[in-house]
């Protein structure tokens, strides 16, 4: 038992340096199971609500993409006109 105290105290660099690298790669592992997991739980999501959902939702964004193209429009319309009041 002594010899050990005595090895790890002479090599106490070589020890932290493995305890930290054993929590880094815990750590590493449980990343990866709760991304594992937040995954599953939107793959799990998607079945439950269907396509149905999903085309509703895109819908919805192409709705909101078409009226902001409107606004852009007429913003641009307003601009040019105001540059031409400008410049002339």
């Amino acid at each position: 038992m002594t010899e050990l105290k005595n090895w790890v105290r002479q090599n106490s660099t070589l020890v932290s340096f493995l305890v930290v690298q054993a929590i880094a790669l815990i750590s590493g592992g449980a990343w990866a199971l709760s991304y594992m997991v937040t995954l599953e739980t939107r793959v799990m999501t998607m079945e439950t609500r269907g396509a149905q959902y999903t085309v509703a939702k895109i819908s919805r964004l192409e709705e909101r993409i078409t009226i902001l193209e409107q606004n852009i429009k007429s913003n641009t319309e307003r601009l040019d006109r105001l540059v031409d009041k400008a410049t002339k």
